[in-house]
């Protein structure tokens, strides 16, 4: 009997406790229509989520939203402009594998320091951590994005802000099917900085035009940033290592990229940047380095007229430096430093010399100086030997950089059993290349 009663006390002292703690968590969560700054508590007392949707109903303009530390789930809607959504840095997000998480459609809204898992995987739908649809002047700050097929997708919005991100797709996908960390769809004059993406697919700029990119960083990824139909954008001091292509411009003109470090591109066919017609490009003062191919110019420029400037560039330690697919002209090349590449430029066509190649550094140049002017005193001129025996056989390609290779090469300079294709002339080639000095300190101006 004195156990039963003992057991009968104890329920009814546990029955008012959750009675008590109801009460002060309904009496909080009733805090967010009051239009203020307001904590929410993520749990009620069942141990049931909060679905984030129903905490965004009554925001007024002007709100700002501070998640207490805690789970809550989408798919959720903020459809008020000029709200702010602050997880704290303490808050996560869940899609439950669905859909997409957060979807803003509201101008001016502000989404920072929170963590977003788990969307859904259809890439016709574009899961996606937050979808901005129609929106300008919204800010994506400070957020960790992770086990997401799309990270920030922002679809016909403009003058926003993607910064200080980490983003990554689902693990369970090849990355062939994984998602794009950020994507912009005719979306201009955004700003793209200090943000990290590793294990994405892409992060793609497509018809979308006057945006900057700068200060990023992109790890293991296939193209880092790749712009189709996307004019007039600034890629400015990114960096991005291990990706199949770092940088692809695809019908694409007006590119600034400057001062970026590319390395690593992977695979047989990895480029550090590839053009792909398109014209009117500046590519000033990047470092090419470790890759099969450095800068792959094809069908480029796609308007003779609208050349590509290509100045001060050090393209290094890449089996092929500058491989030309065509022979168009219209490229000026310009003051680059290539130094220990397998192959300086190769040409798919019948030359590469119809570009302009203007007092280059070439590692393999076996000339003099003897005014010392840092001045080649005879032209840089390049000819291919073996090198051109997998025109005819590809599978030859695989015994690239083999000794057999090296030594067909030396007989063939030395006594040539058929006419050399030649590739390039350069005719004041520099003469020396002083490390020390930083290359976006030469001229950039065209003799």
């Amino acid at each position: 009997m004195r156990l039963l009663r003992f057991i009968m006390i104890k329920n009814k002292i546990i029955l008012c406790l959750v009675v008590l703690i109801s009460t002060i968590t309904l009496a909080q969560t009733a805090d967010v229509t009051s239009g203020l700054t307001v904590d929410i508590i993520p749990y009620t007392d069942d141990g049931n989520q909060v679905f984030l949707n129903t905490l965004l109903r009554n925001l007024k303009s002007g709100d700002t939203l501070k998640l207490k530390p805690g789970f809550y789930t989408g798919p959720a809607h903020l459809t008020v402009s000029g709200v702010v959504l602050d997880g704290g840095g303490k808050v996560t997000i869940s899609g439950m594998g669905n859909e997409s998480i957060l979807y803003v459609e509201a101008d001016s809204v502000t989404v920072q320091n929170i963590h977003f898992t788990h969307t859904g995987d259809s890439h016709d739908k574009l899961d996606a951590a937050i979808k901005v649809i129609e929106a300008n002047h919204v800010k994506i700050r400070n957020n960790l994005i992770e086990e997401s097929l799309f990270g920030v997708d922002l679809f016909k919005s403009n003058y926003c802000v993607v910064e200080h991100n980490t983003i990554s797709s689902l693990l369970s996908k090849s990355l062939a099917l994984k998602g794009d960390a950020i994507r912009l769809w005719y979306s201009t004059n955004c700003s793209i900085r200090n943000n990290y993406w590793h294990n994405v697919r892409d992060m793609v700029v497509w018809y979308s035009s006057d945006n900057t990119f700068e200060f990023n960083k992109g790890v293991g990824n296939r193209y880092s940033i790749h712009f189709m139909y996307a004019h007039n954008n600034r890629i400015h001091k990114n960096s991005f290592f291990n990706n199949s292509v770092g940088v692809f411009l695809m019908y694409s003109e007006k590119t600034i990229l400057t001062e970026n470090l590319i390395q690593g591109s992977v695979g047989s066919t990895g480029m550090c940047l590839g053009l792909k017609e398109t014209s009117s490009n500046q590519i000033l003062n990047n470092r090419f380095l470790y890759s099969a191919y450095g800068i792959h110019f094809d069908v480029s420029p796609f308007v003779p007229e609208k050349i590509n400037t290509v100045v001060g560039n050090e393209i290094a330690f890449c089996n092929v430096g500058l491989l030309f697919h065509s022979d168009l002209e219209g490229n000026l090349i310009k003051e680059n430093i290539l130094h220990d590449n397998l192959t300086q430029a190769f040409t798919r066509g019948s030359t590469a010399n119809r570009n302009q190649f203007i007092g280059d550094y070439w590692s393999d140049y076996q000339g003099f100086d003897k005014n010392h002017d840092n001045v080649g005193d005879i032209p840089y001129k390049l000819y291919s030997y073996s090198e051109h025996l997998w025109n005819f056989d590809k599978d030859i390609k695989f015994f690239y950089g083999a000794p057999i290779l090296e030594v067909l090469d030396f007989l063939e300079r030395l006594a040539p059993f058929s006419s050399p294709k030649f590739v390039l002339e350069d005719k004041n080639p520099m003469y020396k290349w002083q490390r020390d000095k930083s290359t976006k300190s030469q001229s950039h101006g065209q003799k």
